[in-house]
Parts: C-alpha cells; structure tokens; sequence
C-alpha cells in the first residue's frame, strides 16, 4: 500500500459524515450515516470486518485527506474471491483517484490477502464508475439485469473482473 489508502480511524468521522451527506452517497454506506456518531459506527464496523477477514476498507487520500472509500469486501476464502467498492468525494473526482485506489486495493487482495479473483458492479447509467473500472484492469462480463434496488427502482448492472493472472 502506498500513501494513497490507510486505514479509517474514528478522526475521520467528519468526513464519512459529509460524504454520507452528498447527493446519492447514502447508497454507498452499508449503514445509515446521519451523524458524527453513526459515522463512527461505521468505521467501527469497517475495524470489525477487517478483524473477522471478511472485508477490508480503506480511506483514499488526497494530500493527505480522505476523500473517499476503497474496499474489498466478501472475502471468501474457499474460491480465494472478493468484491471491489469504491467512492470518491464530490470535489475529488475526476483526479484519476478512484482508479488508483481501486488498483492499489486490488494489488493488496491479489498480494496480501492472496485473493484470485475480484468483481466489481455498476449501475449501467454510471459512466464515471466504469471507467474506473476498466481503468483498473478489471474486464467486463456481463450485465445483470435489475439487481440493484433504490428508493423503489430496480437498476441493471454491469459486472466486471479482474484475476491474479490478469
């Protein structure tokens, strides 16, 4: 890991609440965010996965400031498999920072966690997120019809992948 990711602490709580706070960030989280107590929640329960082996986030940093989330979460380690996550600030994007991060936090599952094969998804009306997605290395394999679900609309998905040997 370079200086691009470290772990969450809970310092950072103001900036998972502002994130939670941006339009359309609320999905990212995988618990509500609405205070700096519930940010802190999260990055408690961010600590425990990492604990259990079973996901491992990071912050993304630029200049030294989180700025947004990388993950490789349902670690499985019979198939030696994982799932990539991943979300930038809004004045953060567009700086290529999610497309190194998620090719950092591959590296760390392919070479520290000894993982074999990664997924990603995104909505198929997020542009930016594929982009990242192939700028990461990870090659498309299909999509997958209504699989996400927000505020009562189903979302088509296009899935992608990367293997230790890609």
């Amino acid at each position: 890991m370079d200086t691009l990711l470290r772990p969450w602490n809970l310092d950072d709580a103001p900036v998972v609440l502002a994130a939670a706070g941006e339009d359309m960030m609320a999905r990212q989280f995988t618990t509500p965010v609405g205070s700096l107590a519930e940010a802190q929640d999260w990055i408690a329960l961010l600590a425990a996965r990492r604990d259990e082996d079973t996901a491992y986030s990071f912050a993304v940093l630029h200049e030294g400031v989180p700025v947004g989330n990388v993950a490789v979460s349902s670690v499985e380690r019979r198939h030696l498999t994982g799932w990539i996550s991943y979300w930038v600030r809004e004045e953060a994007r567009g700086k290529g920072l999610a497309t190194k991060a998620c090719q950092a936090v591959s590296e760390f599952a392919f070479d520290e966690l000894g993982l074999f094969r990664l997924e990603l998804a995104h909505r198929l009306d997020n542009p930016a997120s594929c982009r990242v997605a192939l700028g990461a290395g990870f090659l498309v394999e299909g999509v997958e019809r209504a699989r996400l679900l927000h505020d009562g609309v189903r979302y088509d998905t296009e899935t992608h992948a990367r293997l230790a040997t890609d």
